[in-house]
């Protein structure tokens, strides 16, 4: 069992757990394992940077899921916890700390907009009433995934020395990014707004996403959690970022109509500034409030997975309910393709939030067989779309947009397909929960490797067509 030095920590401790003895009419043995499951937790989050007090705060919240009278323990001595987090003295260096962690998240956030706006230097600029150049579309993650992972770095306390391999994913985006030809008069099978440059601006975002996440783990990406972490996080991005974007549609509204009331025309400020720079800066603000959020509550991400995984799963189901009693295919388009995909990595995402609030150790219960459900649903779905892929491609030949959706649904018929049995399993009291969770988060990379393939071979294997 894992000991602290820091002699306050140890009282909490304590305390904690002559609570659970009060309450819990069980041995001492039952008190001590949950004693060294909260051990572990403080460790873990030490280890990520939190003071003993924010370790113990988030901790007990976290035991919650664990154990019913922690819960309890967590809601009754909230408010003395915060207290005791607010006014000791390592809360007001952490406090410190956290001024000083606003001013990097700021300067990132600013240095993000900047970017947006260098390719204005050469030329490259966005105009009101104008078509984006799509330069801006391909290089979109390169403004600020690079930034999001010096945050992390520097959040983490990794060497500059040590980090410096983390670069290379990001040079070598920028290459074959702008690299290729499209839309180039010496080609001439190179069309402006041609299918594998859409297929680079889809694909390259996901395949830098996991240099981002390397660089929130540090080096615990093959250990501890560290995976399941940031698909936390990452869903939790996605969550706060909407928030923060629907904020910020209210501002520019408002920024709009307080001109327009002046007869000044704002349109080309808010083209070429407030949305693009707002848009790139608003990834690192919401990043550093999923890191605040984490200190003080729960996640986000899984609770609103258990709103909508029955909703997706009516959908599906009625989706195939309906194609099977009027007969009709899928149009196998690219826009139609897409957001097929985009609806099964959805799915995907719904299991993996509901793999990461799930205790491991809980026997199955309703919400997994409705999970189950989801999967199946999602498979059918994935097997009508590869079927309607396959056919065209019988008929028609190779695209580079059928080639992608057809890999893609392999893919991700691949993880639905294993995820089903080993649910299923599961449900039958024939395999760990633990599985499950180890096959999400390896599979991961799977992804990301794809997209890395489509940036860099698709476009001259295809003639940049």
């Amino acid at each position: 069992m894992t000991s602290f030095p820091d002699q306050p920590l140890e009282e909490q401790i304590a305390q904690w757990r002559a609570y659970l003895r009060r309450r819990r009419v069980l041995h001492g043995a039952d008190v001590e394992e949950l004693e060294a499951h909260l051990r572990d937790q403080l460790a873990a989050l030490s280890e990520a940077g939190l003071t003993a007090e924010e370790a113990f705060l988030v901790a007990v919240r976290r035991m919650g899921s664990l154990d019913a009278l922690s819960r309890e323990y967590a809601q009754v001595h909230s408010e003395r916890l915060w207290k005791q987090l607010v006014m000791t003295p390592e809360a007001e260096k952490s406090a410190s700390s956290g001024r000083r962690e606003i001013y990097v998240v700021l300067c990132l956030a600013a240095a993000a907009a900047i970017a947006v706006k260098v390719p204005a230097l050469f030329g490259i600029q966005l105009l009101p009433d104008t078509e984006v150049p799509p330069f801006y579309f391909r290089n979109a993650a390169l403004f600020v995934f690079p930034l999001l992972a010096i945050y992390f770095l520097w959040k983490r306390g990794w060497e500059a020395g040590r980090s410096l391999w983390l670069a290379l994913p990001f040079v070598a985006a920028a290459v074959f990014a702008n690299v290729y030809p499209w839309g180039a008069a010496a080609v001439d099978n190179a069309p402006k707004g041609s299918d594998t440059e859409v297929l680079t601006i889809l694909h390259l975002p996901i395949a830098l996403w996991l240099a981002v996440g390397f660089a929130y783990v540090r080096g615990r990406w093959f250990g501890n959690g560290g995976r399941m972490d940031f698909v936390r996080f990452s869903g939790e991005l996605v969550i706060y970022y909407v928030l923060v974007a629907l904020g910020g549609a209210v501002f520019t509204g408002f920024t709009i109509m307080m001109f327009q009331a002046i007869g000044m025309n704002a349109a080309w400020f808010v083209a070429g500034w407030l949305l693009p720079c707002g848009a790139a800066g608003a990834v690192i603000v919401a990043s550093w409030l999923v890191e605040a959020k984490q200190s003080v509550i729960e996640n986000m991400a899984p609770v609103l997975t258990r709103l909508f995984t029955p909703l997706f799963t009516v959908l599906l189901l009625a989706f195939l309910a309906t194609m099977i009693w009027t007969g009709n295919p899928i149009n196998v388009k690219r826009e139609v393709l897409i957001g097929f995909d985009l609806l099964l990595v959805l799915v995907v995402g719904l299991v993996l939030y509901a793999v990461s609030a799930r205790d491991p150790q809980a026997p199955p219960n309703f919400f997994d067989a409705l999970q189950l459900l989801l999967v199946a649903s999602a498979l059918a779905v994935d097997g009508v779309a590869l079927a309607a892929i396959t056919a065209r491609i019988s008929e028609f030949g190779f695209t580079p947009n059928r080639v992608a959706a057809l890999a893609e649904n392999l893919i991700l018929l691949v993880n639905l397909v294993w995820s089903a049995w080993l649910y299923a399993r599961f449900l039958r009291n024939r395999g760990s929960f633990a599985a499950l969770e180890r096959w999400q988060v390896a599979y991961l990379p799977v992804y990301s490797a794809w997209a890395a393939l489509v940036v860099v071979f698709f476009p001259p294997l295809f003639g940049y067509r």
